[in-house]
């Protein structure tokens, strides 16, 4: 048995939020302020690696499904894959108006790392044949974007390539946009040792950026002359984990699995130090700080978000159910209507589950929910170019919630793993008046 100390405020014991799954209506709200409002390079290869994980599964590295994938396209995710060959077929034509040739970033960027993030959408193109459609080179600028990052792209003496341009600075964003990438491109073209960088550069992140002495919790930005953030910005801890996600699901459905367990197990184990590191600071209204232990920070749902993806996806890759009932307890409040009352007690009756479709709800637009604004847009959120400040329209926010969405909607179809945990995850107290409590959570 394991006792777990939450660290949650609860305002109701029984209350029940309501609106807790998203219509097609409103996914498809959601997407397209996503398209409207990504217009850089990590805005990019978020939005495709979001789109893969709920529109086109068989082709998302986080799905039961092998990798690579199929190189001819099923009929049934034609439609939901050409969203994401655009992203690519647009990054790959601005390129070669450029004249430039030889190692390059994917997108013209002040950041080493971010372009990388639209990676996986041009390998794809390419290994499903676009380029014979288009008559574009898929291969030759993956292969260009790889060379940058190893040729061009400063690093540590023990080899932590550098988020920045113009200086060696490592964010922690850097987790998600890179080490997929080297993943996949590994997997791809059967190179093993390009898979096993990925796995190195996480692992070399992890050193410089795990706060030890704040539980383990990630630093946002070090090494720089200037500019460090030693905060533990919510988001970078967000995008840690779910790099590291990506990467286990790469490698655990690739022909290499059993030659790289101990990696398996290694990125298991750091996401769920993340989640250890994070869920003690969670908040009564189920969101995070914008810093996560900083309580003069702003709430942030765009960092809740993306982080509770990574917990069902964990349940999903790795068999780790601790976390589920603060996950559901956190998704619960992202999705609930306005007004509504969140409990921690997650509901017994989950609906069935297919790949393509959501799961029912009750609303059809997005005016009646809490989160939400009239037009879709995910509230409140950190703003995406200004980590310290409070945005409005988060492109990156957009992307978190589908993802949510998808990584949700598998667990339920495997069997919502952990739910006899999260039935028993009943607090012995709560808060009364405005009395903070920190209840206790006994999770079998």
């Amino acid at each position: 048995m394991l006792v777990f100390v939450a660290g949650l405020l609860l305002l109701s014991l029984y209350g029940q939020a309501g609106a807790q799954n998203l219509t097609s209506t409103q996914i498809s709200i959601i997407s397209e302020r996503l398209a409207q409002g990504a217009v850089h390079s990590w805005e990019y290869g978020t939005r495709a690696e979001a789109l893969l994980e709920l529109n086109a599964p068989t082709y998302s590295v986080v799905s039961f499904n092998a990798v690579p994938p199929p190189h001819n396209i099923p009929t049934n995710v034609t439609g939901a894959l050409g969203e994401v060959f655009k992203i690519a077929h647009d990054i790959v034509v601005a390129r070669s108006l450029s004249n430039i040739t030889g190692p390059q970033p994917l997108i013209a960027d002040t950041s080493a790392g971010d372009p990388a993030s639209i990676g996986v959408a041009v390998l794809l193109a390419n290994w499903t044949g676009q380029g014979a459609l288009d008559g574009l080179d898929y291969a030759g600028a993956a292969r260009d974007q790889l060379d940058y990052l190893f040729q061009n792209v400063s690093k540590t003496s023990d080899g932590a390539l550098s988020h920045r341009v113009d200086t060696l600075q490592l964010w922690s964003d850097f987790v998600y946009m890179v080490p997929p990438f080297l993943a996949y491109y590994g997997v791809l073209t059967q190179n093993q040792t390009i898979l096993n960088e990925a796995y190195t550069q996480i692992s070399l992140y992890r050193k410089y950026l795990r706060d030890v002495a704040a539980g383990n919790l990630w630093k946002h930005i070090q090494l720089g002359q200037t500019g460090n953030d030693d905060g533990h910005w919510s988001t970078g801890n967000a995008w840690a984990a779910a790099g590291m996600i990506r990467v286990l699901g790469t490698i655990q459905r690739s022909p290499y699995a059993n030659l790289f367990k101990s990696q398996q197990n290694d990125l298991a184990n750091w996401a769920y130090e993340i989640h250890g590191a994070m869920f003690p600071h969670i908040n009564s209204n189920g969101l995070f700080y914008n810093y996560a232990d900083n309580n003069a920070t702003f709430y942030d749902t765009s960092s809740t978000a993306l982080l509770v993806s990574t917990v069902y996806r964990l349940s999903l890759l790795g068999s780790i159910h601790t976390y589920i009932p603060l996950a559901e307890y956190a998704r619960k409040a992202l999705l609930a209507s306005a007004g509504a009352v969140v409990s921690v007690t997650t509901s017994t009756t989950l609906a069935p589950s297919t790949t393509s479709t959501t799961l029912p709800a009750t609303d059809t637009t997005m005016s009646g929910l809490l989160h939400f604004t009239p037009e879709g847009w995910l509230t409140p959120v950190v703003n995406p170019y200004s980590y310290g400040a409070e945005g409005s329209d988060s492109a990156e926010g957009q992307a978190f919630i589908l993802e949510l969405q998808a990584a949700w909607r598998d667990w339920v179809a495997n069997g919502a793993q952990g739910t006899d945990s999260a039935r028993e995850a009943q607090p012995c107290v709560f808060m009364i008046g405005a009395i903070a409590v920190l209840p206790w959570l006994i999770i079998d």
